[in-house]
């Protein structure tokens, strides 16, 4: 039993505070929405918006794919793939697979004697469709299948996403509204019962008309338990992209909550702080992100990305 205690500490130890399990559902693979601050609820032009919100496939072109590495803390390694496609008259379908992998653990019965080792991975498979309501309106829903391992321990769950996405043109405005992770364990680890991460999001993006930049903004967790509806308004991130070049984009980004969660005392460092790159070359786009974590320590995402 010890075993599995610290083996569900370490799969916690991917999200401050959880109080949920699958917490690696919220963990963002991407490293161009991760160098946003996460703020990536009405991103577009990316495969990987299924993760964020479903509806946002209907407006990519092509049929895009992308595929990402997290070199997270200690030995954790996220993997993660998006693919998508329209099938005219039908609407836009898209498909993602995020795997977590926790490392590799020491067996030990309760005297200490060494038994063996043993491993900790999560993985969730994700089907998402989108269409469009009216003009410039978009919906889109996904269906999520969770597994996750400890040892000899196992759990199972099954989630649905629900998005929309309203666009407007002429402002150069895309905002979004998503519901994600809604639905529950199909089988748990020792028959106790344990919620999803649900999460209500709200967000906006903005393009500069005049500027070769672009602004991301993102309320988080709007359905969170608070005495006061304006403390829910401190999960926010925001993130810019500056368009440098054709080829080459930055980024940076800022999550206050994570900020908030990662201080030690009454210091924080970068704690919450993004920047990333991407860069185009040819038809492939190389995406890398760096996050702090303030004195618990740095991770690191790489992406790659192209269109078949």
């Amino acid at each position: 039993m010890k075993r599995f205690l610290f083996s569900i500490l370490i799969i916690t130890s991917v999200a401050v505070n959880a109080q949920n399990t699958f917490e690696f559902l919220r963990v963002d693979v991407s490293p161009r929405a991760a160098a946003l601050g996460g703020s990536f609820t009405a991103g577009t032009d990316d495969a990987n918006v299924i993760h964020y919100n479903p509806a946002a496939l209907k407006q990519l072109s092509g049929s895009p794919f992308s595929a990402n590495f997290v070199k997270h803390l200690l030995d954790i390694n996220f993997f993660g793939v998006a693919y998508t496609k329209e099938f005219e008259g039908i609407g836009r379908f898209g498909a993602a697979v995020r795997y977590a992998n926790y490392g590799t653990f020491t067996e030990a019965d309760e005297f200490g004697n060494k038994t063996g080792t043993y491993g900790v991975n999560e993985l969730a498979f994700t089907v998402g469709y989108a269409n469009v309501l009216a003009e410039n309106f978009y919906y889109g829903a996904n269906i999520k299948l969770i597994h996750s391992s400890i040892a000899s321990y196992s759990s199972s769950g099954i989630a649905f996403d629900l998005g929309l996405q309203y666009n407007i043109p002429s402002q150069l405005i895309n905002i979004g509204f998503t519901m994600t992770n809604i639905g529950g364990q199909l089988s748990s680890y020792t028959g106790a019962t344990e919620k999803l991460p649900f999460d209500i999001s709200a967000g906006v993006t903005k393009k500069l008309e005049h500027l070769p930049v672009k602004l991301f903004l993102d309320f988080h967790r709007l359905n969170e338990d608070t005495d006061e509806f304006i403390k829910r308004l401190e999960y926010f991130s925001f993130g810019t992209e500056f368009y440098l070049s054709k080829s080459l984009t930055l980024r940076l980004g800022y999550d206050n909550k994570k900020r908030k969660d990662l201080k030690v005392g009454d210091f924080a460092g970068l704690a919450g702080f993004n920047a990333g790159l991407g860069i185009k070359i040819d038809k492939y786009t190389f995406d890398y992100a760096f996050s702090s974590y303030g004195e618990i320590g740095t991770l690191h995402r790489i992406g790659v990305s192209t269109e078949f």
